[in-house]
């Protein structure tokens, strides 16, 4: 089908299947990463609260696929109402026969809630909190597919990743490869906040402008403001300037222009919004969720926040 991860990589979901498939293991996991942190993204929250049935259904495919027994949700504490959502929903699929030992399947998923670090929507991170251990990323290989949960093969994907599963079974390949770009297929649920008339949650085609979003689907910036700029993929993205708006939303694209997809979080900024201001925010947050792993991000993301804190102060240097 060509679907890639929803999460922000967009490592092709095909070849992570298969390479958990291919390993010999008596148990395999299942993982749906539902752990979003970054500033104005919602989508997520908004598949497990209220499509928790096709999430689950992408789960058990997933499962079917790759021989996986044993199946988790990692959703973020801030959302209780979708840990609520899922729970009622995995309780009606036991119910009816389709999780559990007794079922037809033979999978049972249960529910992991995430205490709110933002480096735990990296999956070596994840699976680190999971085994009751600081949520803290190791280097790769190995990778999860081969020593994942416990030490076991584990299939990890986003959230929304599992809710396009359903669809493409049903519909075939060559519907869902209908829609959207030539590298990028399907479509991708975005978080449209910020300065825009419209906010929201919108699905769209890969490959539409961020003119076409922002002008036709927000309505245009907030106010009759004109558009600055978008920020786009999260605190480790980019923000796109109005005079790239043509810029089609696709993996490729985004990356060229320093940006990236991630999870889809869109930020619409206007005239009246400071870019070193934004700057400023994006690398706070950063210095905030630093894990300090790597010495570049634990003492570069705070040098860089001295630096913005002097020239919004005033007191910038050549």
């Amino acid at each position: 089908s060509g679907l890639r991860g929803r999460g922000g990589a967009g490592f092709p979901s095909g070849t992570k299947w298969v390479a958990v498939d291919v390993q010999e293991s008596e148990l395999k996991y299942i993982i749906c990463n539902g752990d979003e942190g970054d500033p104005g993204a919602f989508m997520d929250r908004m598949l497990l609260e209220s499509y928790p049935f096709r999430v689950i259904e992408g789960m058990l495919i997933g499962a079917y696929a790759v021989g996986a027994s044993k199946g988790f949700f990692y959703i973020r504490a801030e959302y209780p109402l979708a840990v609520k959502r899922i729970r009622e929903a995995l309780a009606i699929c036991r119910e009816k026969g389709l999780l559990g030992e007794n079922s037809s399947s033979k999978v049972d998923f249960d529910i992991y809630e995430g205490a709110g670090a933002f480096v735990c929507g990296e999956e070596t991170a994840l699976l680190e909190s999971m085994e009751g251990r600081r949520g803290f990323p190791h280097i790769k290989p190995p990778f999860p597919a081969e020593h994942g949960l416990f030490g076991k093969p584990t299939l990890m994907n986003n959230t929304e990743t599992f809710a396009m599963i359903p669809f493409i079974l049903r519909n075939g390949t060559e519907k869902f490869n209908s829609i959207g770009s030539e590298n990028s297929k399907g479509t991708k649920v975005f978080a449209l906040a910020g300065k825009i008339a419209r906010g929201g949650l919108i699905e769209v085609p890969m490959g539409i402008t961020i003119r076409e979003i922002v002008e036709v689907i927000g309505g245009g910036v907030a106010n009759g403001k004109k558009l600055k700029a978008v920020q786009i993929g999260g605190p480790s993205g980019g923000c796109i300037p109005y005079w790239l708006d043509d810029t089609p939303i696709d993996f490729g694209s985004l990356t060229k222009l320093g940006a990236m997809m991630g999870s889809g979080g869109l930020v619409v900024l206007d005239e009246t919004d400071c870019m070193v201001d934004m700057a400023r925010y994006f690398l706070s947050f950063n210095q905030e969720e630093s894990c300090g792993k790597c010495t570049f991000c634990r003492i570069g993301t705070k040098r860089m926040l001295n630096i913005m804190e002097r020239i919004t102060e005033g007191k910038g240097t050549q």
